[in-house]
């Protein structure tokens, strides 16, 4: 969503267009990129420009005529739609396409029409317009309000409310931090970091697939110990940082410098987004100046069930305390295992320690081995797992459909459509699953098109891909870890949040809610990915076709709360990182690097290490500007759900009824605290200090902590 890259304005002007969609079946005609035929070429992106522009135009002057207040919501809904649709694709477009000409096509017309939303965010008619259909609201439905409401929200967050040349700088400071934040992911594509092995024996042959072999001279000391000819090269392994080449080094290889050495490289890169992030952050500070806010994060709550930094603030600093002796119990038992597998005398505890010596107490206390786990996940029992879960919970089925000459970006690209028997198709659902040289290393969900009413009879389906990154030589061969497994079913969280949202306006749909409410969904869907009860349903061995041990399950289920505690203190911390950045406004690079420093120290078991940036690469900070807490919010009310709605039968369609009714149904269309009252009581949330917070009773009982 928009709203976590720039800021609400542009979030929520999300718009349906004239755009064509094939859905490839009965018949397959010939169509374009994601089935809009606008984009059978990568130019086909500036007419879907010029054909947003106009349409929304159309409708700007059909606003200013003042009808009827629901005609005006609608009339907003559909820019809304129209904007959002060519906005959402070209993202889409440009963290997965394999064509250069594509992504950079997509680009243009992304800041083409966010240079347009300044027209649209400074258009006093259409301002005039909302306010007075919400004045005027006898006419309009429950849901028909709350969107007069937030519309008219939004545009005073984008500051229509200022003078002309406050609302212009405002503008131009939105354009900017659109350009920081795309600087800042791309800087973490194009410069992952690297480092040097010498020799290339101290990488294990299982892990040198990773690497690319270099070669140099050898010094003078190591040829005369050696004996070697002064023209032989040594070989030596290069290490390419990036997330999940980091991920396999500090958990495999045996070799602590080899770690350390990793650990410091990918932790210090990309160098450059220090300095976009300082320019980013002075960015969203002035902007909240110019809107009358203290600092980006006091403006970027307002709306949200916190509602201020302090209310944030108070709740981590309270989880922190939670969870500090659990994590120090934790920490102290890795020490003692490395104390007793090292042949030397071992003081402390570094940070390239922890994945390496917590996987090894993973396996030997649980009896794991991790490749066996892998061999019963094969992408396609995964999806498959999808299929069920929807299935069972909401007697749905997921069809893969043909895709469209044109229509896919990648052969690896699937298409399904979600229909049920009695109301037909619900939406569709593309898969980006596996990953690819150039491909943005996200797991993300894109909504292409959001859900909304027509008319009395025509309803908008939703469009919307789910992407990952797993790796494997084809598709058939990819097997997923366990950590994959649970990560696909949190973006399916989304999309199922997006596919089955069935409300009147797209500003609405899906993941359209406030933003420290929208990860629930995704955070239920984990409990899925480690329920024996599910996960006997498709984890087939990949030769034997028998399904998932049950004694496995557990031994995996036991491994996960080994380090939970710890797992949580990192999420406050990230949190925390999030919060403070966006409180204040720091002056240099070193500012940004010592607020880090100084949090870890104080809210984690782990050192900081000198000369590292790890910061430099946490995407949230782009797209969760100052709401990062969200996930913290997710994880408590997520509990709180599984407790009571699906954890004695997490597949029944009481359970699936439950859930689709009071919840996933219902999109942003009300208000979150109301949403979760009818789900489960008010044992979800408090009060506090006038904002709201997650009921941590479920998930305190859940860690045992």
């Amino acid at each position: 969503m928009l709203r976590a890259l720039i800021r609400a304005p542009a979030a929520y002007f999300r718009y349906r267009g004239r755009f064509l969609h094939s859905t490839a079946a009965p018949l397959i005609r010939e169509t374009g990129l994601y089935g809009f035929d606008h984009l059978k070429t990568a130019k086909g992106f500036q007419r879907m420009v010029d054909d947003a522009i106009e349409r929304s135009n159309e409708l700007v002057d059909y606003i200013a005529g003042m009808p009827s207040p629901p005609e005006i919501v609608k009339a907003m809904d559909e820019i809304s739609d129209t904007v959002c649709t060519v906005i959402d694709s070209a993202e889409l477009c440009r963290h997965t396409h394999p064509d250069r000409e594509f992504i950079e096509e997509a680009g243009k017309a992304s800041l083409r029409l966010n240079e347009y939303l300044h027209y649209l965010n400074s258009n006093t008619s259409l301002y005039h317009a909302i306010k007075n259909a919400e004045q005027n609201h006898h006419a309009l439905t429950e849901e028909g309000l709350r969107a007069a409401r937030h519309l008219r929200n939004d545009l005073e967050k984008g500051g229509i409310h200022l003078s002309s040349e406050k609302l212009d700088r405002l503008n131009q400071l939105t354009i900017n931090i659109l350009q920081l934040c795309r600087e800042f992911n791309e800087n973490i594509v194009t410069d992952p970091g690297h480092v040097d092995i010498f020799p290339a024996s101290r990488i294990p042959k299982k892990l040198q697939h990773l690497t690319k072999p270099i070669y140099r001279l050898p010094s003078s000391s190591s040829k005369i110990s050696a004996g070697l000819n002064s023209n032989i090269k040594e070989k030596g392994l290069r290490l390419v940082t990036e997330s999940n080449a980091l991920c396999s080094i500090l958990q495999l290889a045996p070799d602590a410098e080899v770690r350390k050495l990793a650990y410091m490289a990918g932790n210090s890169a990309p160098h450059a987004n220090l300095v976009v992030l300082d320019k980013l952050l002075s960015a969203r500070h002035e902007f909240s100046e110019i809107m009358g806010y203290k600092s980006y994060s006091e403006f970027a709550l307002k709306g949200n069930m916190a509602s201020s930094p302090e209310v944030v603030l108070s709740f981590l600093h309270d989880m922190s305390k939670m969870v500090r002796p659990k994590a120090e119990e934790e920490f102290k038992k890795i020490l003692d295992f490395k104390r007793a597998n090292s042949n030397q005398s071992v003081e402390d505890l570094d940070p390239w320690d922890e994945a390496y010596f917590t996987r090894m107490m993973k396996s030997s206390t649980h009896n794991l081995d991790y490749s066996v786990v892998a061999s019963y996940f094969s992408l396609t029992c995964c999806i498959e797992g999808l299929k069920v879960l929807a299935e069972s919970l909401f007697g749905v089925k997921f069809k893969e459909i043909p895709l469209g000459p044109g229509e896919s970006w990648h052969p690896d690209v699937l298409k399904l459509s979600l229909h049920h028997p009695d109301e037909g198709d619900l939406g569709y659902l593309y898969l980006d699953l596996k990953s690819r040289k150039g491909k943005h290393p996200i797991c993300a969900h894109f909504a292409i098109k959001g859900g909304r009413r027509i008319s009395d009879t025509e309803y908008q389906l939703p469009i919307v891909a789910l992407v990952c990154n797993f790796s494997g030589p084809n598709f058939q061969s990819v097997h997923l870890h366990h950590s994959d497994v649970e990560t696909l079913f949190h973006e399916f969280g989304h999309a199922l949040h997006s596919l089955l949202s069935r409300t009147d306006y797209q500003h609405f749909s899906g993941t359209r809610v406030v933003l420290d409410f929208a990860e629930t969904p995704s955070n239920l869907l984990e409990y899925y990915a480690w329920d024996y009860r599910v996960l006997r349903k498709f984890a087939k061995h990949h030769s034997t076709g028998d399904p998932i041990p049950e004694n496995l399950v557990k031994s995996l289920r036991g491994a996960k709360n080994m380090f939970a505690a710890t797992e949580l203190q990192r999420q406050v911390f990230y949190a925390l990182v999030d919060q403070t950045l966006h409180m204040l406004q720091p002056s240099s690079v070193k500012d940004t690097i010592s607020i880090v420093a100084d949090l870890k120290r104080e809210h984690t078991c782990w050192k900081y290490v000198e000369g590292t940036c790890w910061h430099a690469q946490f995407s949230h900070l782009v797209t969760y500007g100052a709401g990062y807490y969200s996930y913290l919010y997710a994880k408590s009310f997520a509990a709180t759900i599984w407790q009571k709605i699906c954890k004695d039968d997490p597949l029944s369609l009481d359970a699936g009824s439950a859930l689709r009714s009071k919840f996933l149904q219902q999109g942003g269309a009300k208000d979150p605290t109301i949403i979760l009252d009818d789900l489960v009581g008010n044992s979800a949330i408090r009060n506090q200090n006038g904002g709201i917070v997650p009921d941590i009773s479920s998930l305190s009982e859940e860690m045992k902590l």
